[in-house]
């Protein structure tokens, strides 16, 4: 029997197991991150997948699949230890969550079963009061470690730094963690604060190990290369179940960023991706004392072979009545034809490139440059009323914003491969803000490219530039490979393209006038 402890509690049932040696105690964790209230599935680039494509059994993911993983993987371990964790970010990333907020994260993770969650970033996005009505609503601990919302009149009295799981006598702790980033990149408020993880996370580890807990997990949305640092620098963990970066750790999959798990010293780190494309899967096992002896698994990849549950699918189909409601919303007016047409976008300068490039910068300060590819723009829109639908359907793929660092000589790459196929009409051309740049169309591709300023200043090769774009073009999607190879603190803010568009042309006071001129020219 699964018995969770949360906080002070858990001294009350630590008392007496004997001296007796017990046996090895094996556990499997199955656990998800940056989930993105994707309860679709999605399509190879991490889009919304199609019926088209989802009858070609190209389609990944979706709370009915993960539903119909979760119920395999348990029947399979029927008998044995198993928890079911989420390394945070369940909040923004689909209508469903910007209809419905919290309420439908919670509704179907408490369905699921979920033991317990990180708090991500994104969770902070709407502030602290839907988190706290997340915290209301779920039957499972959302944990802080190393926050302290005590001063918030939302929060307060609402979060534990951990749960101890009482599996059969013995005890799990988890610990949750996340970014001090986010007071940055979400809205925590002021009355919300951090501490650096390493510092916050040893004397919780410390705390439990005084209880008897010998066994402990961080459930962490600290971001890959945060969780390296803190296995290093925290003594007692024995699992970090990460999320924040989108990193897959995989032994089998190609790119994969490293192993499943990763080690470091006696640390056993996993992170399954983003999106719900895969579920992770980790067997422990620790001898009487707490020692990790072994630790093995691999992401179980959420693709065509899973069949989606049909209950929840048939629920799905429910929830997106409203949301067709949502899509009839005014979000504002343009004074003319916005131009998004293929033969505009997909070979000069468009105006609807530079609305959205223009909706990117907005929404990510501090980028020098924003850059997308207009194969991801499906649609002009009409003089008069904008509606939301008509802005999805310009995006209609939820790709999400995301920013990078690149060196000069590869944002230049990149353009080159965003003009390397301009007479085939591929949707690689790349739309700007924030810059500017020459080509030749009748040069040959790779060197086509001419002069490039960035502001009012030429390019340097050398120098690192803050870029904004979008999560498919990030990742290598359109052929922009040198973004994917050489892109250095890559994010992945959450945010889908369109309510960005749409907040943008919210903030220009409602009414948009289309514009080209100056960004993308052609040699004479």
């Amino acid at each position: 029997m699964k018995k969770l402890l949360l906080g002070a509690a858990t001294i009350a049932v630590m008392a007496g197991t004997g001296t007796a040696a017990r046996a090895d105690f094996t556990l499997t964790i199955l656990h998800l991150n940056d989930f993105h209230s994707r309860f679709e599935s999605i399509n190879a680039y991490d889009s919304n997948c199609s019926t088209d494509d989802e009858a070609a059994g190209k389609c990944f993911g979706g709370i009915a699949r993960i539903k119909t993983a979760l119920d395999q993987r348990r029947d399979a371990l029927e008998g044995n230890n198993v928890l079911f964790l989420s390394a945070g970010d369940e909040f923004q990333g689909s209508l469903f969550y910007t209809t419905y907020k919290s309420e439908v994260v919670a509704d179907f993770f408490n369905e699921l079963g979920l033991d317990a969650a990180a708090t991500g970033n994104h969770e902070f996005d709407d502030g602290p009061a839907e988190l706290a009505a997340f915290i209301d609503r779920a039957d499972f601990p959302i944990l802080a470690g190393n926050f302290d919302v005590e001063a918030n009149p939302d929060l307060a009295g609402k979060m534990e730094d951990y749960a101890v799981f009482d599996l059969g006598g013995d005890k799990v702790g988890v610990i949750g963690g996340l970014t001090v980033d986010t007071v940055d990149i979400s809205s925590p408020g002021d009355d919300v604060t951090f501490e650096d993880a390493a510092t916050a996370i040893q004397p919780l580890v410390d705390k439990l190990e005084a209880e008897g807990v010998n066994k402990i997990i961080l459930l962490s949305h600290l971001g890959y290369p945060e969780d390296l640092r803190v296995a290093e620098a925290v003594k007692g963990i024995d699992v970090i179940v990460g999320g924040h970066s989108n990193t897959l750790l995989s032994n089998t999959v190609e790119g994969a960023v490293d192993t499943y798990p990763k080690m470091v010293g006696d640390t056993a780190i996993v992170s399954a991706y983003a999106y719900g494309k895969y579920l992770g899967e980790l067997s422990v096992v620790f001898d009487d004392a707490g020692k990790l002896k072994s630790a093995e698994g691999e992401p179980i990849l959420l693709d065509a072979s899973i069949e989606p549950d049909e209950d929840y699918l048939a629920r799905l189909e429910e929830l997106k009545a409203p949301i067709e409601e949502a899509m009839a919303k005014v979000v504002g007016t343009t004074t003319k034809e916005i131009d998004g047409s293929r033969e505009s976008c997909r070979a000069v300068e468009c105006e609807m490139g530079n609305l959205v490039t223009d909706a990117m910068l907005a929404g990510a300060p501090e980028a020098d440059i924003a850059i997308t590819n207009g194969g991801g723009l499906r649609a002009s829109i009409d003089a008069g009323e904008i509606t939301m639908g008509e802005v999805f359907t310009v995006l209609p793929f939820q790709n999400t914003l995301a920013t990078f660092d690149a060196k000069g000589a590869d944002i230049v790459a990149a353009l080159e491969n965003g003009v390397s196929q301009v007479e085939e009409g591929a949707g690689r051309f790349p739309q700007v803000a924030g810059m500017s740049f020459t080509w030749d169309p009748k040069a040959e591709p790779g060197s086509r490219i001419g002069a490039v300023m960035v502001g009012d200043s030429p390019i340097d090769p050398e120098a690192t530039y803050h870029v904004v774009t979008n999560n498919f073009v990030r990742t290598g999607g359109d052929g922009y490979a040198s973004f994917a190879e050489n892109g250095m603190n890559a994010y992945d803010g959450g945010t889908n393209l369109e309510v960005v568009v749409a907040d943008y042309i919210k903030q220009m006071g409602g009414e948009y006038t289309p514009s080209t001129g100056g960004r993308i020219s052609q040699a004479m």
